[in-house]
């Protein structure tokens, strides 16, 4: 028997119609990866696939001005290859590159990283340290949220029933910042994010911090910038100590947030060193082992 039925839409517009049908349980496909997991554990997932994955408007990556947006359908190789993602936000393109093996990358895409919310999903504290606002469609009309904002817990998102994310966007990092993404797994490859950090921030004239931005990932149930670990940056010239001050703040941030709980012992420690290897990189690339610009 027939489980469900598929559309292929020829624009948004039509995708958000299917997906609104009266009756009709309808789900986005795009890149497919985490749906093909969830229809074999949920043989009942829905009646309808509409499938928004070759709909040319939802790869379009474009800057306009001081603005990067990317199509939701934009697969993880799409944005690692794009060059203006390359040179505005490098954290972004390794991000996508810790993303499982070549063959996830080519298919999974970044709206559905962002659309699924998975704890563990690696583009989300690359995308909320840069700030990025999510649009959304629904039959009402377009919808706007910062990333940090449309994620409202793991596996949860505002997006409405029906709405379509169509786009990410961000704002192109201030001249001189730099980024840094960083990733503990269970193994070297293809590994699931037990921890990530994305940083970003820039030096003044005088070598101060004048802009600093955090987001550890995988260690709070909703992913969002620590500001009470920027605040303590901003302002001071960094050095070993400062920076390391800053992962056990991190660290007591988590536990402020999550509580402690059994994998505490071993995230404690991980987080502060990453914590430590991030900020390294952004504002002390020189004894960094390896650093990139934003």
């Amino acid at each position: 028997m027939e489980r469900f039925t598929y559309a292929r839409p020829r624009d948004v517009e039509e995708a958000v119609a299917l997906l609104n049908a009266p009756g009709v349980r309808s789900r986005v496909l795009a890149g497919g990866t985490d749906l093909l997991i969830l229809t074999h554990e949920q043989p009942d997932l829905c009646d309808q696939l509409v499938d928004v994955s070759l709909l040319p408007e939802l790869h379009l990556i474009a800057r306009d001005g001081n603005r990067v947006t990317i199509g939701a359908a934009a697969s993880f190789s799409e944005v690692m290859e794009s060059p203006i993602v390359n040179e505005t936000a490098p954290l972004l393109v390794e991000a996508c590159h810790q993303v499982g093996a070549v063959q996830i990358r080519n298919m999974g895409t970044l709206g559905g990283n962002v659309a699924n919310a998975a704890a563990c999903a690696d583009s989300l504290p690359a995308l909320i340290c840069l700030d990025a606002v999510a649009k959304v469609l629904t039959p009402g009309g377009a919808r706007e949220w910062t990333v940090a904002d449309l994620i409202v817990r793991p596996n949860r998102t505002q997006i409405p029933a029906g709405g379509l994310l169509v786009t990410l966007s961000y704002e192109v990092p201030a001249p001189g910042s730099r980024g840094a993404f960083v990733k503990l797994g269970r193994r070297n490859a293809m590994a699931i994010s037990r921890l990530t950090v994305a940083a970003l921030g820039r030096l003044d004239a005088m070598k101060q911090i004048v802009e600093a931005r955090l987001v550890p990932g995988s260690a709070t149930p909703q992913i969002r910038r620590f500001a009470s670990v920027e605040n303590l940056l901003i302002g001071r010239a960094p050095d070993l100590p400062l920076l390391e001050e800053a992962g056990q703040l991190a660290i007591a941030e988590v536990a402020r947030i999550a509580g402690r709980r059994w994998s505490s012992e071993f995230k404690e420690p991980a987080l502060a060193s990453m914590v430590v290897q991030a900020l390294r990189e952004v504002f002390m690339p020189d004894l960094a082992a390896g650093g990139m610009a934003a």
